[in-house]
């Protein structure tokens, strides 16, 4: 006989474990399907332990290049990289409790193992079988891969992911790292901070290709700064893997580099968690890009299967798969949720400066052919900032000229990523510039040059 509940959900990071306890709040029984650590990879090798980790860059780099300056007289600095993992080791073990606690106290049933999908909503682990009176729930999330094809197969030595760059007991002489978005920007400021030498290379022709190129250069100046080499519009043409190196054959434009790393870490793209789900058993289609297939209420091509997070497509980012996990729970309870404001989830790179940003690009303006304003502060104007000695980046706001609406926001600073939030805010709930500006911005704070960016947009700056 299979144990029966109202909802299983497969997967329980992010989005899978947001789901069931919101299930449970609204009086849905409960099974959540984990094959590793409740959290997923997010709690447990991603967004957590490497914001620790750049925690602890960012406090090196101060220490080493601001303490004396503001006041504070240290001796000599000993960086000790391994000391920096277990600390965010110990705050992912924090985090990956709270999440087993929170099981517990929504009465969720969690079962450990690997899922099979089998008709009429019911799910095998092991010889036990489970079955779903509701729906059941995909949240399976995604992995790093690497690029075989090229001799770039991760090997967990010399060629790494994310996953083994957590728990490296100390940082390599060199490191390259392959791809150039959010996850090989953080972990290139990680390892820059503690000593290694960095390159990075990307095929795109910039940093965080996916931002405002505004943003990018901003911190691709950053960057160079701090002596991290990058190859934009770089192609990896072969890869030596030795026992202790790799050697990179790269071509940048018309002429090929030879990078020599001791360890390759590989940032860019991620496979999709489907291969052994039961997919086809069910019957259960993909996209051409390889996602599960949704529509507008997140329900797959078969009856009573739904797909959230990662796997239902991007943007793969984890409050994406949350808010998908509350939106799916509260459909199944009979509630009518708000449909999610895709064009209004806010993108965060959390290096130093962090990028953030909400809404479109100005490329993506012009490529609409809007009619658009832009408006600019920079920190370097921001008294807070030039109090803390953050004063690198921006905030950009680019508006409508007729009516005003934000059309999008792009911060470059220290606290980007806590920044953001008042324009997706004020997106939310359709404020104009004017309308942002109206709000009395504290001084002194970084916030007020939200307020300036604003000011600028209707051609009213004060402080620049």
């Amino acid at each position: 006989m299979a144990k029966s509940f109202d909802v299983i959900v497969v997967g329980g990071g992010p989005a899978g474990y947001v789901c069931a306890i919101r299930c449970a709040q609204l009086g849905l029984s409960t099974a959540l399907i984990e094959r590793d650590k409740l959290g997923g990879v997010c709690v447990n090798v991603g967004c957590i332990p490497s914001k620790a980790l750049l925690h602890s860059a960012s406090l090196a780099r101060t220490i080493q290049h601001d303490a004396k300056r503001l006041g504070i007289l240290v001796g000599e600095v000993t960086l000790d990289f391994g000391a920096a993992v277990k600390h965010s080791r110990q705050v992912s073990e924090q985090n990956a409790k709270g999440v087993e606690f929170l099981m517990q106290k929504n009465k969720i049933t969690v079962v450990t193992g690997t899922a099979s999908l089998q008709p009429a909503k019911q799910v095998k682990v092991g010889n036990d079988t489970y079955a779903a009176t509701k729906a059941v729930i995909l949240a399976t999330g995604t992995r790093v891969k690497g690029i075989p094809q090229i001799g770039l197969e991760i090997n967990e030595t010399t060629v790494i992911s994310t996953d083994e760059a957590l728990f490296l007991n100390s940082a390599p002489q060199s490191m390259a790292i392959v791809g150039a978005g959010a996850v090989g920007m953080e972990f290139a400021d990680v390892f820059n901070a503690f000593g290694t030498n960095v390159t990075v290379i990307e095929m795109f022709p910039r940093l965080l290709p996916i931002e405002d190129a505004e943003s990018s250069d901003a911190l691709a100046k950053t960057f160079k700064k701090r002596k991290i080499d990058t190859l934009l519009g770089a192609k990896i043409k072969s890869a030596t893997v030795a026992p202790t190196s790799v050697t990179l054959e790269v071509e940048v434009g018309d002429a090929v580099r030879t990078v020599q790393a001791d360890k390759v870490l590989m940032a860019a793209g991620r496979a999709l968690n489907v291969e052994d789900l039961g997919l086809d058993a069910v019957g259960i289609e993909l996209t051409d890009g390889g996602f599960v297939g949704v529509d507008d209420r997140l329900r797959t091509s078969v009856d009573g299967y739904y797909a959230i997070g990662d796997i239902a497509g991007p943007p793969m980012l984890a409050h994406k798969g949350s808010r998908e996990g509350m939106y799916v729970a509260e459909l199944l309870a009979g509630h009518s949720p708000a449909p999610i404001k895709y064009d209004n989830i806010p993108s965060v790179t959390y290096c130093h400066p962090e990028v953030a940003s909400v809404g479109l690009t100005e490329d993506q303006c012009k490529e609409r052919s809007l009619e658009y304003a832009v408006g600019r502060f920079p920190f370097s104007a921001n008294g807070r900032a030039r109090a803390s000695r953050e004063t690198d980046g921006f905030v950009k706001i680019i508006r409508d000229k007729q009516y005003g609406e934000i059309l999008g926001a792009h911060i470059v600073a220290s606290h980007a990523s806590e920044l953001i939030h008042e324009l997706v805010v004020a997106r939310e709930n359709e404020y104009t510039v004017e309308e942002l500006h109206l709000a009395v911005h504290a001084h002194p704070t970084l916030s007020e040059a939200v307020a300036e960016a604003a000011l600028d947009a209707m051609g009213r700056a004060v402080h620049t």
